[in-house]
């Protein structure tokens, strides 16, 4: 049986690739230090965020429909950081330029050392940034 090992990118459909380009440079480059690139494919602009770990696309949606965390397709997208420390720091980071993020605060209902920050991007995408969690450290150390 093949691994999957991680994720390699994700692309997000925008309505607008120039404000959701100045919403992206906030919180990917300046919070949590991707690096970004541009390049055209099939005729279409695209903006490349990436890390060492993955690839966060942006590129221009073909129709008008808004985005709804409750229709099938994608609920949120959860982007996690080393420690509680670093979600605090970026929900206060984020908060500073502006962007609309939830305080960081712990959700024992989910996980008893489970802290998270929370955000919507320009088009309605659900974001959250959460810890590198007990339980997800083992999973990983002890597969």
């Amino acid at each position: 049986m093949t691994e999957v090992i991680g994720i390699d990118h994700i692309y997000i459909a925008v309505s607008d690739l120039n404000r959701s380009e100045v919403f992206y440079d906030l919180v990917l480059l300046e919070a949590l230090g991707f690096r970004k690139n541009k390049f055209t494919l099939g005729g279409d602009p695209h903006v490349q965020y990436f890390n060492r770990h993955f690839g966060y696309v942006l590129r221009p949606a073909r129709n008008e429909a808004t985005h709804d965390s409750y229709s099938p397709g994608l609920h949120h997208f959860c982007l996690r950081v080393d420690s509680v420390a670093d979600v605090v720091a970026v929900a206060t980071q984020l908060r500073g330029t502006g962007i609309t993020a939830s305080e960081a605060k712990l959700y024992p209902e989910y996980a008893s050392d489970y802290w998270a920050t929370y955000f919507t991007d320009p088009d309605g995408i659900r974001l959250e940034v959460t810890n590198y969690r007990l339980e997800r450290r083992e999973h990983h150390d002890n597969w």
